[in-house]
């Protein structure tokens, strides 16, 4: 893969943006964008929150929150994981007795 940048056309609530990035990250970027932009019109559409900033703001905050939430869940489950690989361990030890 290249490891040039590339520009990038995103459109966010009716607005274009150049962005620049790496090629192979390009669908990424995207597809971030597009997750923004829906956030953001699924937000407006609901109403409460007035401008775009204050809307970007919040549709921000969203998603960290969702982000943290996964990244906590993804720990529970890793923790989990290794205390079942630590379980079995103990299990064919006690077999093999």
């Amino acid at each position: 893969m290249s490891e040039e940048n590339i520009q990038v056309k995103v459109q966010i609530l009716d607005r274009d943006y150049q962005l620049v990035c790496k090629e192979e990250e390009r669908n990424d970027l995207v597809a971030a964008a597009r997750y923004l932009d829906d956030k953001m019109r699924e937000m407006r559409a609901r109403g409460g929150v007035a401008g775009t900033d204050r809307l970007a703001v919040v549709a921000a905050l969203n998603i960290a929150h969702e982000l943290l939430t996964l990244r906590g869940e993804q720990s529970t489950l890793s923790s989990l994981s290794s205390r079942v690989a630590e379980i079995r361990t103990i299990v064919q030890k006690a077999l093999k007795e």
